[in-house]
């Protein structure tokens, strides 16, 4: 069988979709860059080219995980600039909805497996900043009465448990069926968010 042919960054982007996959049906113990190797399509030596072992390739998955979330955080910001309350909801909500439409990727960002994440700078870079991106929000948010007064950081780490908190609840299956036919995702967000807003968000 021919091996596939990848267009230059393609194929470490391919490795990752392979991780992803893995990951989410084995767990760690099942996962392996020859594993990974087979499943993108690629020879045993090829994800070497990326990735110096099984940690390196779990901290591009994390990473990546990471960007998207940023990326999408700021998208809110930029948008709904001066309106610091619906940024709050909007990059929320892109948090959540990053755990609903990939919910294998979203809980491997977040497992906290990586083993010495100093050793992986492009994740501590990219989780800091996506962490320095809600603390911005949350100081805007306080500026204006939409939270209440005190350390920024630590203001942020409460909003993230509330929204981690959901999103993980609805992933498992934890919330009951009644509640979610009567309200949708978004909408609970919204309440939740509500509960820790000096200011309600419509």
């Amino acid at each position: 069988m021919p091996r596939k042919t990848y267009h230059h960054g393609d194929l470490k982007n391919a490795l990752i979709q392979a991780g992803i996959h893995i990951l989410a049906k084995d767990g760690v113990a099942g996962l392996s860059l020859r594993r990974v190797a087979g499943k993108a399509g690629v020879s045993h030596a090829a994800p070497y080219a990326h990735f110096t072992d099984k940690q390196a390739l779990i901290a591009a998955i994390s990473t990546e995980g990471y960007r998207r979330i940023h990326e999408r955080i700021e998208a809110a910001v930029a948008e709904f600039e001066g309106d610091p309350s619906r940024q709050l909801l909007e990059a929320a909500w892109a948090y959540v909805d990053f755990a609903l439409t990939d919910p294998a990727h979203f809980k491997i960002t977040f497992s906290g497996v990586i083993e010495k994440e100093k050793e992986h700078p492009a994740f501590v870079e990219m989780s800091q900043k996506s962490f320095g991106a809600v603390i911005r929000i949350v100081e805007a948010c306080q500026a204006q009465g939409v939270l209440a007064a005190g350390p920024s950081d630590l203001a942020a780490v409460s909003v993230w448990s509330l929204v981690h908190g959901l999103a993980s609840l609805v992933l498992e299956g934890q919330v009951s069926h009644s509640l979610l036919d009567r309200m949708s995702v978004r909408e609970m967000l919204v309440f939740s968010l509500n509960q820790m807003t000096k200011v309600p968000i419509p």
